[in-house]
């Protein structure tokens, strides 16, 4: 199994992407993420069953089974020491591919199933309401004998809330073993999914009301901020129906037919965050083109405003041209009120092209 070296220098550090692995042997270890000020791994340890619990969380933690008949849980939050990824992969039986997969974080999710083991990858999202910029993190998790390991690339913790309730004893993940585990926290990943989605949701709801009282130029910006989220959305959520139907309906020993269950409900969520994004892609796509009519709508009434102007001006364009003439005779000239009634003209001409215009409702 080959590591190549990490210690880069940071114009290197900046060149590392998803062709990094190009001209390399299959199995070669390389981390294709962005890198962080630190390469140290934060490795969080839970051993539990029904009656105990026991927790320890380390830096760059070497890999070390707990009590046999317990669930061990090995969470690893970073990606840059490949050295210490290859450890825990030698130690557990992890096949070079799959490290392989682990460590490059353009991956699409998906699924393998080996013969006692589960890798399954999967994309975790936030989203910013404010700055409407979605943020993507890998998330690996490998499931294999009373054993679960979880590959983090950003040292937040995305499991917090399993992990809260393994402490505490409430729910059935202390009943249950390691395969309900590795299903707690793909349905953790998929609650997220639903948080995003409904910050969405309230981002399209502004844009719509700012559409509908006053669009702005940034109005489009942002319309097309939601729409790259959303597709992103869409290229990591659509493989996930295929990875629960495997996972659910696999004849794997590792995933007992309680847990299955229990998978079988997970794909019903993935069909509806997928039904979701679908829509709110719609929707999206209905505020552009909403967005684009009211924008011709507000600049054929400033046409129409201009137009309305205009053509009051042409006839007294004219009148004043024909009164200004350097005639000798013009009878005008010698009318006492030949001024004010000329005026008198002008406005009757300007208040009868307006009702004339309002009464076709151009204003």
């Amino acid at each position: 199994m080959r590591i190549t070296n990490l210690l880069r220098t940071p114009a290197e550090k900046l060149s590392i992407g998803r062709k990094s692995t190009s001209g390399l042997p299959p199995g070669t270890l390389v981390y294709t993420g962005r890198p962080r000020d630190s390469r140290d791994v934060t490795v969080h340890h839970t051993t539990y069953d029904a009656d105990t619990v026991r927790t320890a969380t380390t830096v760059n933690g070497q890999p070390a089974r707990g009590v046999e008949g317990k669930v061990d849980w090995f969470d690893l939050r970073g990606l840059d020491r490949v050295e210490l990824v290859a450890e825990y992969g030698q130690r557990f039986g992890i096949h070079p591919l799959a490290l392989e997969d682990i460590l490059d974080v353009y991956q699409r999710p998906k699924i393998e199933i080996y013969d006692d083991s589960v890798l399954i990858i999967v994309k975790a999202f936030a989203f910013d309401e404010t700055t409407r910029k979605l943020s993507i993190e890998q998330v690996s998790i490998f499931l294999s004998e009373e054993l679960v390991l979880t590959f983090q690339e950003d040292e937040t913790d995305l499991f917090e809330e399993v992990r809260n309730r393994i402490a505490s004893g409430g729910g059935r993940v202390r009943r249950q073993g390691a395969d309900y585990l590795a299903y707690a926290l793909l349905d953790n990943i998929a609650d997220r999914y639903f948080s995003v989605l409904d910050k969405i949701e309230g981002v399209l709801d502004g844009l719509e009301d700012t559409i509908m009282r006053e669009p702005e130029l940034s109005t489009k910006a942002r319309l097309h901020e939601v729409r790259l989220s959303l597709l992103t959305l869409r290229k990591s959520v659509t493989p996930l129906r295929e990875l629960a139907n495997r996972f659910g309906d696999n004849d794997s020993p590792l995933i007992t037919e309680d847990t299955a269950v229990y998978i079988r409900d997970l794909r019903d969520h993935i069909i509806q965050i997928t039904d979701l994004v679908e829509t709110y892609r719609d929707i999206t796509n209905g505020l552009y083109d909403l967005y684009v009519s009211e924008i011709s709508f507000r600049m054929n009434q400033v046409m129409q405003t201009l137009t309305v102007v205009s053509t009051i001006f042409i006839p007294l364009s004219f009148l004043v041209g024909v009164y200004g003439m350097n005639f000798e005779y013009i009878p005008e000239l010698q009318h006492r009120y030949g001024y004010f009634v000329l005026w008198a003209v002008m406005l009757s001409i300007i208040g009868g092209m307006l009702v004339y215009f309002r009464r076709h409702k151009w204003l």
